[in-house]
């Protein structure tokens, strides 16, 4: 990067106190409101919405409810009779009269009779008059230049006034350099964008309503450079060197043969893909997603084993004791090979016996939580590594999980279906394998509905079914009762379900210790309890083929992909099952829509678009990643278009430019930093 490419950016990476006017006070609530603490930050925070204050209006015309600019005269002042009434000041304009109201009357000896003013504001009717409480704006009329005529509406914090946002973003603005451009001429041509420091100025200082085009304009800045930056890091992940893992398929055929039924034909075209990664000379990096019950561990199994056949060693990954101990006893259960089990809780002699077993090569396979990549966990060479429900871990974290084995191969496995979108923003530097059907078995669940008020006919029927055998999930959103949510509590609902069923019903939670809640959770498993009461603690990884209920209290208040792996808890047994979705009785008819998409299908890559629109991403199914920065402009619903348009960009730009050396290569690298691709940046230099 050239001299004048750094120097370019230190007006906008200075922090915000170096604006004039921001003390230390200031700066604090400014960065609390933009979520930064430099001056780029600050034009990243863009306006909300905006005021238009080129609404004149008569008095006549005046409408309550809207904000209005009128040209009105002095016409007298009616001071309060009590302290606690306001100021009131008759004006008119020959149409009418109307008042403006002040509880804190300050600087109003400017407001002489006679006086000729524009006033801005909301109107208001008080006893069939229009009333302005406390106007925005108060200018004489011969100033009306002062009156802005479109106003900027940022997002706030306590203690800071829309004024000082106002001035802050001023000075902000007035720092923004003349950047070089990094879009393709004909791209912005035909899109009819401005450049860069044109559309800040358009959203943050418009002399007039700014169209869609400055806020796309900078969306696609900011996914054009993210999609840059996966680019890079996956030329990276392409770049390691690997080797061949190819086996005799001897344990691959016993495990298949355990498992006692056909792979489905997703299940086989991801191991084929699967099996062309290990066999190439360089690492996987492969995304395995798949619907709840679709047969990833059975997939994950058989990768792993197609690394012991050819010598080297493999380890699974879990992000909880419970998960890992469940992963466990499936893979020991279908592996002809023996499986290991590192997690916390194994101690002492036990624990130096294994990591002895593990750096000899004699344990050549392995589950565990994130203690198998611990210091002091060594391999003799770890072939593969899969890594379960990861997705909380970001880009570069995702990189250094093969980092215990000098050539190891990576898997990642989630049951969150991942929608098309978050795919190519997130995950974008790792091939990706999907599953979508279900191993034979499964038994479909009936999903219904049920407002609160039936939790009397709830209650029978669940009776009944424990009365045939049944084991019953009853899931609560919180763990004890909460003044601010009018919801059910595992706690509470324990209580009372114990009352009625006596000692067969458990509870877990997460605020339990862990011996307590994994106690509860094996008992369950082992048939002692009927019924567990719990919160989303069960969510992933608990594995009870006789439990056929699932209930769901107050459903509304969870997101439909949690919902469904809930459901997936159940049906994985022989007979019937059933989930029920409990609701608030004045459940609005949207939310009633958005829970019958659970009742209406079980396709959970369906689910994870509902869910992924109607929520608009955010922190989408507890997918949001750790170590890149949030949105600041794109909306990942909204500029899905752009998305892919980006990342088509990107593909193009790399194929002509790999080392970003051109002109527009050098332009993208200010890109880059501009929105914090540090690692990106760091890659592309070392390079």
């Amino acid at each position: 990067m050239s001299a004048f490419d750094s120097q370019a950016l230190i007006p906008l990476l200075a922090p915000l106190v170096s604006l004039r006017g921001i003390g230390p006070e200031r700066a604090a609530l400014l960065s609390r409101a933009c979520g930064g603490e430099r001056v780029l930050d600050l034009l990243f925070h863009l306006p909300s919405t905006y005021v238009d204050r080129r609404d004149r209006r008569t008095i006549r015309q005046l409408v309550p409810g809207r904000i209005a600019t009128v040209a009105v005269e002095v016409v007298r002042h009616e001071k309060p009779t009590a302290s606690h009434r306001p100021w009131r000041v008759t004006v008119t304009d020959g149409t009418g009269f109307a008042e403006m109201v002040f509880f804190r009357p300050v600087g109003l000896e400017r407001l002489r009779p006679k006086r000729k003013l524009l006033v801005s504001g909301k109107v208001e009717l008080f006893q069939g008059r229009p009333v302005l409480t406390h106007p925005e704006f108060i200018v004489p009329a011969e100033q009306a230049d002062r009156l802005p005529a479109i106003e900027p509406v940022w997002g706030l914090t306590g203690g800071l006034s829309p004024r000082a946002m106002t001035v802050a973003v001023a000075e902000a603005v007035e720092r923004l350099p003349e950047l070089p451009e990094w879009h393709e001429p004909s791209l912005v041509r035909r899109e009819r964008w401005p450049r860069f420091a044109e559309a800040m100025r358009a959203l943050h200082a418009p002399a007039e309503m700014p169209g869609d085009g400055p806020r796309r304009r900078l969306a696609y800045d900011e996914l054009l450079a993210q999609q840059v930056a996966l680019i890079l890091v996956r030329g990276r992940v392409r770049a390691r060197p690997g080797r061949p893992h190819v086996g005799d398929g001897s344990l691959r055929a016993k495990a298949v043969a355990r498992f006692g039924h056909t792979l489905t034909p997703s299940q086989e075209q991801a191991l084929a893909e699967i099996y062309a990664d290990l066999a190439a000379p360089r690492r996987m990096l492969r995304l395995l997603q798949g619907d709840v019950g679709s047969g990833k561990t059975l997939v994950a199994l058989i990768a792993m084993l197609c690394a012991v056949e050819a010598g080297a060693q493999a380890a699974l990954m879990a992000p909880t004791e419970v998960l890992a101990k469940q992963h466990h006893r499936t893979l020991s259960r279908l592996s002809p090979e023996p499986v290991a089990l590192l997690t916390g809780s194994v101690a002492g002699r036990a624990r130096a016996i294994l990591l002895r077993q593990l750096a000899d090569g004699d344990v050549r396979m392995v589950v565990g939580t994130h203690a198998l990549f611990q210091e002091t966990v060594a391999y003799r060479d770890l072939g593969v590594a899969v890594i379960d429900e990861q997705h909380r871990f970001g880009v570069h974290e995702r990189l250094s999980l093969g980092d215990k084995g000098a050539l190891t191969d990576v898997l990642v496995m989630t049951a969150t279906p991942i929608p098309r979108t978050v795919l190519l923003s997130q995950w974008g530097e790792m091939d990706v394998s999907r599953l979508t059907g279900k191993p034979a078995g499964r038994q479909p669940v009936r999903t219904t509905l049920h407002s609160l008020s039936t939790m009397s006919d709830v209650l029978d029927g669940i009776e009944r079914q424990i009365e045939r055998g049944a084991q019953v999930f009853w899931v609560c959103p919180l763990v004890s009762e909460s003044e601010a949510l009018d919801v059910a509590a595992a706690r509470q609902r324990y209580a009372a379900l114990r009352e009625r069923f006596g000692g067969t019903v458990g509870l877990a939670h997460g605020q339990q210790p862990a011996e307590e809640r994994d106690g509860a959770l094996a008992a369950f498993a082992r048939s002692d309890l009927r019924l567990l009461v719990a919160t989303t603690v069960i969510e992933v990884g608990v594995d009870v083929p006789e439990a056929s209920v699932m209930v769901i209290e107050h459903a509304e208040r969870f997101g439909l992909a949690q919902l469904h792996q809930l459901r997936g808890r159940v049906g994985r047994g022989r007979v019937a099952s059933f989930c029920l979705l409990l609701h608030a009785d004045d459940l609005e008819e949207a939310g009633r829509r958005r829970l019958s998409v659970l009742r209406d299908t079980d396709d959970g890559f369906r689910i994870a678009d509902e869910d992924f629109r109607a929520r608009g991403g955010g922190d989408l199914l507890g997918t949001r990643q750790a170590g890149d920065p949030d949105w600041r402009i794109a909306h990942p619903v909204n500029d899905e278009a752009l998305l892919h348009m980006a990342r088509h960009d990107a593909s193009l730009l790399f194929d002509r430019d790999p080392g970003l050396s051109s002109e527009r290569g050098r332009a993208v690298r200010l890109l880059l930093r501009l929105f914090d691709r540090a690692h990106a940046m760091r890659l592309l230099l070392a390079g």
